[in-house]
């Protein structure tokens, strides 16, 4: 059973999760279709790319597969991850990648919506980053990623509450670019990569690289690396983590103790 379904038309890269049943949870089998199908349309000279969920969706994604999180302290967002890895490839694609977000957006889902170059939802859309929940240490590539789309003090509440922002506020923050009717969501898409297609994919490429660059471009010294690295590790080690976990099976508020 295949959880992505990838096509090429038109010079339009389509990536379409197809997992309804588990709300297209990040599991490692779909992140590594994900990954595959972001490879394939680099090799057939995709001029866009667009990734979506079934049409109908009420969840875009669900985030993070709770049954494949570590249990045993080691880093649930190490750099090999799959979800790091599918983000990277969004990043390094020579093309613009559109996430056409028809449904809610939640915890590792939207570091795939934030890193992707041009998001277009419908006021149905919604966004929340969920890891405080069940105690995940959250990585700090991600974290940059947002802070990049959005200011530190929208980025704490989001990661503080744990509460989704709603499309008209995620547009305010310019996280959304469009919002647009749920039954025109596919046709403003098409139309907004085909204008994207008409211009020079060279030009746009090397734009693209640039703006990945600047982006990236904030100094942080071994120290700070190394002090960030050890905070992690004491959230991934600890009580409160597996205590979010569990919670998660058993359908109960988890009881944190900060532990």
């Amino acid at each position: 059973m295949t959880l992505v379904k990838k096509e090429l038309k038109d010079q339009i890269g389509w990536i379409t999760m197809d997992h309804d049943a588990k709300r297209n949870a990040l599991s490692i089998k779909l992140l590594s279709e994900l990954l595959s199908a972001l490879r394939s349309l680099k090799e057939e000279k995709a001029r866009v790319v667009i990734i979506r969920a079934n049409k109908g969706a009420k969840v875009w994604s669900s985030g993070f597969f709770i049954d494949e999180l570590p249990s045993d302290g080691s880093d649930p967002l190490a750099y090999d991850n799959p979800l790091q890895k599918v983000i990277r490839a969004i990043q390094s694609i020579p093309v613009p990648v559109i996430c056409m977000a028809e449904g809610s957006i939640w915890g590792g889902a939207c570091n795939i919506a934030f890193v992707c170059d041009i998001l277009i939802g419908t006021k149905e859309t919604c966004l929340a980053i969920t890891p405080a929940k069940i105690g995940v240490p959250y990585n700090t590539s991600g974290i940059l990623q947002f802070l990049d789309i959005i200011g530190s003090h929208i980025v704490k509440e989001m990661f503080f509450t744990a509460t989704p922002i709603t499309a008209e506020k995620a547009l305010g923050l310019g996280i959304i670019n469009h919002l647009v009717p749920a039954e025109e969501l596919e046709s403003f898409t098409i139309s907004l990569a085909q204008k994207i297609i008409a211009n020079s994919p060279l030009s746009i490429q090397v734009i693209k690289e640039q703006l990945t660059i600047l982006g990236n471009a904030l100094p942080m010294t071994p120290q700070t690396f190394e002090h960030i690295d050890m905070l992690r590790r004491i959230a991934g080690n600890s009580d409160d983590y597996l205590e979010g976990i569990n919670a998660f099976y058993q359908k109960r508020n988890p009881v944190f103790f900060g532990q």
